[in-house]
């Protein structure tokens, strides 16, 4: 007879369902594992053995054959345990072999029985609701697995809980769901002094999801102002936090099972690997775009990252995804995020400021921005110079509009775009349309048509850039209400194409 469990394999964010079978034959007493596991899977059934003897009982002396089906698929991690360690009793008939195989299991076991977290409750629980099975896992990752209500969460603290549950003797209650996170900021725009064309571009990019890039003077307000701006974001629907928690299940990020409302923000030093930045290593995980799913990846001096860090970004920029591919993994992760990248103007920094600019101005600040390729600075939608404070508005008092009342536009504009595209799948914001559904989206009147397209035909526009422009439009029109993009919303959203000058002094188009 053989008994049967089952468990996951993490490719990406998606379970594949994983059978365990084991079989006990009459020999010489052997315990074999096949189906392609690696290193911590084939050590695994030591620790087994070590669980099962501290409960008391000695294993059968016969030939253990543990299979892990199907068996051309690589098996990874210490989540292996449990199932194996349930199919094995299974077959001792210590638990019911019936029992046993409605359950998709994972958990890492100690010697002494005890059950250790591990990561990926939360897609496992999926995969487990999708095939109709209930889920068994730690006691600390029951409360994270429990936020998928179609599937039953039994979380017992060690292996010998288990097996008085499944006997009957003591049987546990099922899990319930941590608590909704959600941070309040207390950083609030209203701290911000002067820079208010700044803040108007940041949130016309809240609004529409809109890739945001902003150079200035070292101490302009850069990273000050890119700290605030988690304060003006709507909060992340059900689906999102869902579809979020998921990646950050993976990555071992959930505190206590609780699920977050507040939209990521991730900020990656500029000395991140292109593996950390995109996704990748030994087990092909996530990385900081995939962290930032649904919310903002902060790129802080941005020209000193690794020029071939910064052209991997391309990609998932405009498709909302990233392919990892490895030589032992081929995996994809969702990836739709709002880029935030602030740099100086040049290495010095004071390019723009005569009296303390070096004695290679402008040349510096061709070099140093030279860093940043045409292609991927042509996928920024908003383009804003931050210009040095003065100090007579530093003694000014703190400004009337803080982050709530931004946060409430942005609401408002969001809430238009969720109904715009109500119908369209995969698409929530203006920065998600293109083609014929941006035309008729964003088309403007006769009068900002002739002007978007003369501005197109004077500085030469791509037609990336020409549309983005449309969709940065649209942004505009919903924060003021308007159905119809008129000409002013044009002039504006081409306005947030220029970030710097020339050394002729002419504006240059970003």
């Amino acid at each position: 007879m053989i008994a049967r469990a089952y468990t996951v394999a993490f490719q990406g964010v998606e379970a594949k369902l994983i059978e365990v079978q084991c079989s006990l034959a009459p020999g010489i007493p052997a315990f074999n594992m096949v189906g392609l596991p690696d290193k911590a899977v084939s050590e695994s059934k030591e620790r087994v053995r070590a669980a099962i003897t501290s409960m008391g009982l000695a294993l059968p002396a016969k030939r253990i054959t543990i299979n892990l089906s199907p068996a051309d698929l690589l098996k990874e991690g210490s989540h292996f345990d449990l199932p194996i360690a349930m199919s094995l009793l299974a077959a001792m008939d210590i638990i019911p072999k019936d029992e046993a195989a409605r359950q998709v299991c994972l958990g890492e076991l100690s010697l002494d029985g005890t059950l250790v977290p591990v990561v990926g409750a939360l897609p496992a629980a999926m995969a487990a609701a999708e095939a109709d099975f209930g889920l068994v896992c730690p006691k600390s990752c029951g409360s994270e697995a429990a936020w998928v209500g179609a599937v039953q969460v039994t979380a017992p603290n060690s292996l010998l809980d288990l097996v008085n549950h499944f006997n009957g003797r003591k049987v546990l209650s099922a899990s319930e769901p941590g608590e909704v996170h959600t941070d309040i900021s207390t950083r609030d725009l209203r701290d911000v002094k002067g820079q208010e064309k700044a803040k108007r571009a940041m949130e016309i990019a809240a609004a529409g999801r809109h890739h945001f890039f902003m150079i200035g003077e070292p101490g302009a307000g850069k990273s000050m102002l890119a700290a605030r701006l988690p304060g003006i974001l709507p909060p992340l629907d059900p689906t999102e936090a869902l579809e979020t928690s998921m990646i950050h299940s993976l990555a071992g990020m959930l505190e206590e099972g609780g699920i977050s409302r507040t939209r990521p923000f991730r900020t990656p030093h500029h000395t991140a690997s292109m593996a950390a930045i995109v996704g990748g290593g030994r087990n092909a995980k996530p990385g900081e775009i995939s962290l930032a799913h649904n919310g903002v990846l902060f790129l802080d001096e941005f020209p000193e990252f690794a020029r071939a860090v910064l052209e991997t970004l391309r990609q998932p920029v405009e498709t909302g995804d990233v392919i990892v591919a490895r030589a032992n993994a081929h995996v994809r992760y969702p990836c739709k995020f709002m880029l935030l990248a602030a740099a100086n103007p040049c290495k010095c920094g004071f390019m723009t400021d005569p009296e303390r600019a070096c004695a290679r101005v402008p040349l510096c600040g061709d070099e140093y921005l030279g860093r940043i390729s045409g292609p991927l600075m042509d996928r920024f939608d908003i383009k804003v110079e931050i210009p040095p404070v003065e100090v007579s508005d530093l003694s000014q008092p703190p400004a009337t509009e803080g982050s709530a009342d931004i946060a409430y536009r942005v609401a408002l504009a969001r809430e238009i775009q969720r109904e715009r595209f109500a119908d369209y799948e995969g698409m929530s914001t203006n920065s998600d349309a293109e083609g014929a559904l941006l035309e008729v989206i964003a088309e403007p009147t006769t009068e900002g048509r002739k002007l978007l397209g003369d501005m197109a035909e004077h500085f030469r526009m791509s037609a990336r850039a020409y549309h983005r422009i449309l969709r940065v439009s649209r942004t505009i029109a919903d924060l003021e209400g308007e159905r119809i993009v008129q000409r002013h919303h044009i002039a504006e959203s081409v306005s947030y194409r220029f970030y710097r000058e020339s050394a002729s002094g002419r504006a240059k188009l970003g």
